[in-house]
């Protein structure tokens, strides 16, 4: 009646489906992959049982609960639950410490003649867990990091890696001024456990040596754990060589032809154009402060100028001349002042092709 789940490992990378019993306010703040939010208690009901322990001890929060999630609305939960775990038999229930919630949707779901365990300490237990793993893999695993000028390809070549982890997909972010994409970051919590699971699914597969790609701490608004950080900040470097030709196309093909796609499958074309102009200019208005005035707007002026072109017969050539200017005037000088300042970690350095088969035959 009162089975407990422990093996978090495989919880994680089995991808077990979690019914998370807690408030809705409990879980935006942050989940684990795979959970669904089907609450015993919503946010003001939370609030009321959580009142009433502070003043009137436990034993009044647990009548008040009861009386509260009683009658038709415990029907309703009931029927939740039920419907998640006929589509998925295997799910584990799931509350913050383990304690009354999950216990309580244990018994109740027992009673209608579905036995599942719950989390052993709760989704604190699991959040600690995959903490641990981020802090215990940057002091035992062995991390490279993937270096090369704005455009390069970077992420392109990372996708072609069994041993990568992608930070900029996991924080729904490519990284750049321009990095901002159309579907929402995950919160920071999310994030972090996002790649946790990704190191996890990385153990399975016997790997303990990662090549991630070379990051600020934020991307966008998530930021990497300090841990992670700081082991990057350390790791060799493999850079990766793209003549500015090569990195031009690469930033048209990603940032230009590619983000219009998505803004027209997002929002249709009636509003998925203004919105891909706007996304454009924001992103470029976003370095004023690096570039002046005069380079905004002579960069900003070429956008444009780019974007009706686009628009009018479908071209994206024209976009080329604003994605070099960018180039020389700021992200070049921009790596290469970083370069200087890392140049003794850099271990290999080559094109696309030599680079992945350096970081296969040593990172394998």
């Amino acid at each position: 009646m009162s089975e407990l789940f422990s093996d978090f490992e495989r919880l994680i990378v089995e991808n077990r489906p979690l019914i998370d019993v807690r408030a809705p306010c409990e879980f935006s703040q942050g989940a684990i992959p795979c959970s669904i939010n089907l609450p015993i208690l919503d946010d003001d009901q939370r609030a009321a049982v959580g009142t009433c322990y502070k003043k009137q001890g436990p034993e009044a929060a647990m009548v008040l609960g009861h009386k509260l999630i009683s009658g038709e609305l415990k029907q309703q939960r009931l029927q939740g639950w039920i419907r998640e775990l006929e589509e998925h038999p295997d799910a584990i229930l799931c509350c913050f410490r383990g304690g009354d919630r999950s216990r309580i949707t244990q018994q109740w779901l027992a009673n209608e003649g579905y036995s599942r365990p719950r989390v052993q300490g709760g989704y604190k237990a699991l959040r600690r867990y995959l903490i641990d793993t981020i802090e215990q893999s940057c002091v035992r695993d062995n991390w490279w990091v993937l270096s090369g000028m704005t455009g390069s390809g970077k992420t392109h070549l990372l996708h072609q890696l069994k041993m990568a982890i992608d930070l900029e997909g996991l924080a729904h972010h490519r990284g750049s001024s321009f990095g901002r994409m159309i579907e929402e970051q995950p919160c920071q919590i999310n994030f972090e456990n996002a790649l946790a699971k990704s190191i996890l699914e990385q153990y399975q597969q016997g790997q303990h040596s990662f090549i991630v790609e070379d990051e600020s701490r934020l991307i966008g608004r998530c930021c990497l754990p300090d841990t992670l950080y700081d082991t990057m900040q350390q790791a060799p470097i493999v850079a990766l060589e793209a003549t500015q030709e090569e990195r031009a196309q690469q930033i048209r093909e990603d940032y230009v032809d590619d983000m219009y796609q998505r803004y027209l499958r997002h929002y249709g074309e009636t509003s998925g154009i203004p919105a891909y102009r706007q996304y454009l200019t924001d992103s470029l208005t976003r370095l004023k402060k690096r570039l002046g005035d005069q380079g905004l707007r002579s960069i900003n002026d070429k956008l444009q100028s780019a974007i009706d072109t686009q628009l009018d017969n479908g071209d994206t050539q024209a976009h080329l001349a604003w994605i070099h200017e960018l180039l020389e005037r700021y992200y070049d000088p921009m790596y290469s002042y970083q370069q200087q300042r890392k140049g003794s970690r850099i271990t290999f350095q080559g094109d696309r092709q030599a680079c992945l088969e350096f970081i296969r035959e040593k990172l394998s």
